[in-house]
């Protein structure tokens, strides 16, 4: 009982720790964002990277050694976060999305934090115990397998999974996304007003003053400086402002963040491809709250630049208008809010071969971001090869590593499960940095 009362208390504070100045700011946004997480174990899991790096921080990492403990990793990796998007190529790729909390870290972090999602997916599909330590050993086999493709192939940093390279679910989602359309998602967020675009009103806008609007625009200007040359479209008309308002009614993990959406024009005068932009305040890496990370912060202007310089670090070719700027000297990430983003949909995804299929892929992208940088990646933080130190940590025991996320996993999400039962309890009561159920 005291062991459950000190773990129910460790979560509160940890929350709090996190999340106290949002909370304060948008209270609703907070109890809309708890009652999601509520809903289920993998759903609280989603909201609280926060408790589990308060909890592997502490555990010892058998695969840290001084390359392998502060590589580029994606700071937030489960199997909901991966999806499509077009790249600055112009090739639709299925990637990991949502950089948000990238930062330096332990690689096997990633790895481990996946394995945890994996087991409570299975779970809630109740999936055998063994069917699912299969899936979570195929996932870290299909790393491994890819990280070594790098160590033997130089120069393949444009490894990418397209339409001509997958098959099953990963495929289906490429050719949804591919079906999409620019007009159709224009035509959903805005109407004509006279021969101009502007943006619809909804419960998620938010009109903003003159003087508000000024502030946006004058960050927006600044933004533009941030985008790498070799990104930058030549055209005379192209980021040319035409709509502002607030935003709203964001995910689970970016609640209560201040955002603006921006309608620019696109590659002409035609209304048929205005570009919409996200500009959203950056948060502090979970990550970072529970490891000594003075020399990264001092690397950065402000979070915003640092999400940014992370995704490049992360990612082949990212978004060619992605960039950073600030409003009132707190960090903000722009990227385009593209029609051709569709997310992983694991609500058909259900038997065990169908899934196998998937975690294959899902391993490859995932050695992919520890391995291959965008080409205007400009970071000196990390300056020696990802995939060989990874390699050289395992050497001669892969079994032995595969295991150890396979347990971690499995453990870890038996744990979620057991911490979700304390925080429906504890934000029922009221007990949560004063966000109430009610």
């Amino acid at each position: 009982m005291a062991q459950t009362s000190a773990r129910r208390t460790q979560i509160i504070d940890v929350l709090e720790e996190a999340f106290a100045d949002l909370m304060i700011a948008d209270p609703h946004a907070f109890r809309v964002k708890y009652r999601k997480m509520a809903a289920d174990p993998f759903a609280f899991y989603r909201g609280t990277a926060c408790l589990f790096y308060a909890d592997v921080t502490k555990m010892r990492d058998a695969w840290a050694d001084d390359r392998t403990s502060r590589v580029w990793i994606h700071g937030d990796l489960h199997v909901e976060n991966f999806g499509t998007y077009m790249n600055s190529d112009g090739r639709l790729v299925f990637d990991i999305n949502d950089y948000d909390e990238a930062s330096i870290g332990h690689f096997a972090w990633d790895l481990q934090r996946f394995a945890a999602s994996m087991a409570l997916m299975g779970w809630q599909k109740a999936l055998p115990e063994g069917t699912v330590r299969d899936l979570i050993a195929r996932y870290v086999r299909a790393y491994l397998a890819q990280v070594t493709h790098y160590v033997e192939v130089e120069n393949d940093d444009d490894f990418a999974l397209h339409l001509e390279n997958t098959s099953g679910p990963v495929f289906d989602v490429l050719v949804l996304a591919r079906l999409s359309s620019r007009v159709d998602m224009l035509d959903r967020q805005t109407v004509i007003d006279g021969h101009e675009r502007v943006f619809r009103d909804d419960s998620t806008v938010r009109r903003l003053g003159k003087a508000e609007e000024r502030k946006v625009r004058r960050a927006f200007d600044s933004y533009l400086k941030t985008i790498p040359d070799s990104k930058k479209f030549d055209r005379t008309l192209f980021y040319d402002v035409r709509s502002v308002v607030g935003k709203s009614g964001f995910g689970i993990g970016s609640a209560g963040l201040p955002a603006y959406t921006v309608l620019v024009e696109g590659y002409s005068q035609s209304l048929d491809n205005d570009v919409v932009l996200s500009m959203k305040q950056a948060n502090i890496p979970a990550v970072s709250r529970f490891t000594d990370s003075a020399a990264i912060e001092s690397y950065f202007e402000h979070e915003g630049h640092r999400t940014v310089v992370s995704q490049r670090a992360l990612q082949v070719h990212t978004d060619p208008l992605l960039g950073y700027t600030s409003i009132d000297g707190v960090g903000y990430v722009v990227s385009e809010v593209s029609p051709y983003e569709a997310d992983l949909d694991w609500g058909n995804i259900n038997e065990p071969e169908d899934m196998s299929s998937v975690v294959d892929l899902l391993g490859r992208a995932t050695a992919k971001i520890h391995c291959a940088s965008d080409e205007d990646s400009e970071q000196d933080l990390v300056e020696f090869q990802t995939e060989s130190a990874i390699a050289a940590a395992v050497e001669g025991r892969r079994r032995e590593f595969a295991d150890d996320i396979v347990n971690f996993g499995i453990d870890y999400a038996k744990k979620v499960r057991r911490d979700h039962g304390l925080f429906v309890d504890a934000f029922r009561e009221g007990e949560i940095g004063g966000v109430s159920a009610t």
